[in-house]
């Protein structure tokens, strides 16, 4: 099935990661890429390996010039642009009280003003292409926070009051705006300690998935919000957490899963 024929799409964040898997599977969709993100060595050689439905573009979110870039060399290449998904972003695993003001000012700045700059910069090409969709990146943790993560969280949450603003705005031009709330994806962003995909599981036992999520889950949830079959979706908050965010367990109550 080849929901995403004839589609153009920028991925930004595309090199590797949950980017790479929505990346490829767009690609199976019989959509063409443009990969863009800080990431050269890593975003060239996916695009080499996808051959002509992909190319690589150097992108830093937080600069208009960049995405204006961005934005003319793919529709030269491609000859439109339907899809954006603003995927690109960084996270810091730190104590509150730890955190340097520099820091909580670039998460920030990546992940929600890059959001937003993107997503303002693409309206004209999106229409121009006839409408089309934009797939920001929150996070389970923005709709549930957590410890260790504070501007992370602040930086998804705020990425979702953004979304919701600009569903209202920009549905009615043609431009459906959604949202994917991912939770624990086997990523080299998540696993920072570089522990082994068993290790890295154990961390997940609370979810009722029992385990980390892959990227090629996310690829998948951000194919159908791009394609046709999610015409009616907008401003939508899709979550691919494991069960996450459904709730949470009472271990000594029945029903919970065993932990050891």
């Amino acid at each position: 099935m080849r929901r995403l024929e004839g589609k153009v799409a920028i991925v930004t964040g595309g090199s590797r990661g949950i980017g790479e898997g929505i990346v490829r599977r767009f690609v199976e969709e019989g959509a063409r890429v443009v990969i863009a993100d800080v990431l050269d060595d890593a975003g060239q050689a996916l695009a080499a390996e996808l051959r002509d439905v992909a190319a690589y573009e150097h992108l830093d979110v937080t600069k208009r010039a960049d995405w204006d870039r961005v934005i003319a060399a793919t529709e030269a290449r491609f000859g439109r642009i339907d899809s954006l998904v603003n995927n690109a972003g960084i996270i810091i695993f730190k104590a509150l009280d730890d955190l340097s003001e520099d820091e909580m000012r670039k998460i920030i700045e990546v992940n929600l003003i890059g959001t937003m700059i993107g997503t303002q910069a693409i309206i004209p090409a999106i229409e121009r292409a006839g409408g089309g969709t934009i797939i920001n990146m929150s996070s389970a943790d923005g709709i549930s926070a957590a410890n260790g993560l504070s501007p992370y969280c602040a930086s998804k949450f705020g990425v979702r009051g953004f979304s919701q603003s600009a569903a209202l705005e920009l549905g009615h031009r043609g431009i459906r705006v959604n949202t994917i709330h991912p939770g624990g994806i086997y990523t080299p962003l998540a696993n920072q300690a570089g522990v082994t995909r068993e290790q890295f599981d154990q961390g997940f036992k609370v979810y009722p998935a029992q385990r980390a999520g892959d990227p090629a889950d996310i690829g998948a949830a951000a194919a159908f919000l791009a394609s046709d079959d999610a015409r009616y979706c907008i401003g939508t908050e899709l979550s691919v957490d494991g069960g996450l965010n459904a709730g949470h367990y009472y271990m000594a109550v029945p029903g919970a899963p065993k932990l050891g």
